[in-house]
């Protein structure tokens, strides 16, 4: 197993270092002048210079790139112009926040999809194969600041259900001690239930966007796997053993129609990583979507190419956890590894 994991880190190696470099040269290339936007409207042609010249970007392309590894290799991602705050830090601060939505949000879409999915398969044909397929179309066709939107004006608007889209507590609570970053995890841990009531009901809305993106390929895959796995010989003679429904459907189908679910799952997550962009600004939470945006608006390289790699980080970390997870769920992708 360690020898798989090595293998497989340095395999992505190669995915990393074309990363830095395409990264690199993609904000270099982007419409906007960093150093104008820093100096002013007003700023004169000298004093945008002297900016350039602060910032070092009047040195040539690639000496900018050998100045940029020289600080990658020593932990350094740069400082951001438009925070004041090392990219480090300002990544430290808030990928908890986006990494609480987005496990919440496939949660959410593992909760519901899974038994859809099973459900629809095994009544193929039936209103509940249907309502899966409905479910799925809709959410692979609603785009999820739309869904977003929609659910801000159904629940906060119209009904007012939900508290005001505005970040992960509301105005009148207080940020629990940070432990996990997660301000569910840390309100239980602090006893603090009453932040806990609150941040739960700020995370519910943008949650349940992430889940509908969520829910539709996992639903779809669950069920194309059960059909699979339920017509299949091994199955039949289970059934005819006189095992019952449920030790057939659960022990036998599902357990060997997981490894493509689980596929679908590291798939997903990594979707829902890029959708969380577009969630974080309509509900105006403070993650790590909406900061790269920000930068990117004000041309501030820095902590874009610092989003940028910590996402193929996590991208890479993930793809590794699913190669564990298959040889856990089917020890023949051990052997045969």
């Amino acid at each position: 197993m360690l020898s798989q994991i090595a293998r497989r880190l340095l395999t992505a190696l190669p995915t990393l270092i074309g990363v830095i470099i395409v990264t690199f040269l993609l904000t270099r290339v982007l419409p906007g002048d960093t150093a104008a936007y820093f100096a002013g409207p007003a700023a004169t042609p000298q004093a945008i210079e002297e900016v350039k010249k602060k910032l070092g970007l009047d040195r040539s392309l690639p000496v900018q790139f050998v100045s940029y590894v020289e600080a990658l290799a020593k932990g350094d991602l740069g400082a951001s112009l438009s925070t004041g705050q090392t990219v480090v830090k300002d990544i430290r601060t808030r990928l908890p926040a986006s990494a609480e939505l987005t496990l919440a949000g496939l949660v959410l879409g593992i909760v519901v999809a899974v038994p859809l999915g099973i459900l629809a398969a095994v009544r193929q044909g039936s209103w509940i194969d249907h309502l899966c397929r409905v479910v799925a179309t809709a959410g692979v066709s609603l785009p999820v600041f739309f869904s977003g939107l929609l659910l801000v004006y159904l629940f906060y608007y119209r009904l007012g259900w939900a508290p005001p889209p505005m970040g992960r507590l509301d105005v009148f609570s207080t940020a629990p001690n940070s432990i996990t970053g997660f301000y569910l995890i840390d309100s239980l841990i602090a006893r603090d239930f009453e932040t806990f009531r609150a941040a739960f009901a700020q995370l519910i809305l943008p949650a349940v966007t992430l889940g509908m993106f969520a829910l539709a390929p996992i639903a779809r895959m669950t069920r194309a796997s059960m059909l699979a796995a339920l017509s299949s010989e091994f199955v039949r003679t289970a059934k005819a053993s006189g095992l019952s429904t449920r030790a057939v459907i659960v022990t036998y189908a599902f357990r060997n129609a997981m490894l493509p679910v689980v596929t679908t799952l590291g798939m997903v997550f990594s979707f829902l990583l890029g959708a969380n962009v577009l969630v974080e600004k309509v509900f105006a939470w403070p993650g790590i979507g909406s900061y790269a945006v920000d930068a990117l608006i004000k041309s501030d390289f820095a902590p874009v190419q610092g989003f940028v790699l910590t996402m193929a980080i996590l991208y890479v970390m993930l793809n590794l956890l699913i190669d564990i997870l298959y040889g856990v769920i089917d020890p023949r992708v051990r052997i045969e590894a």
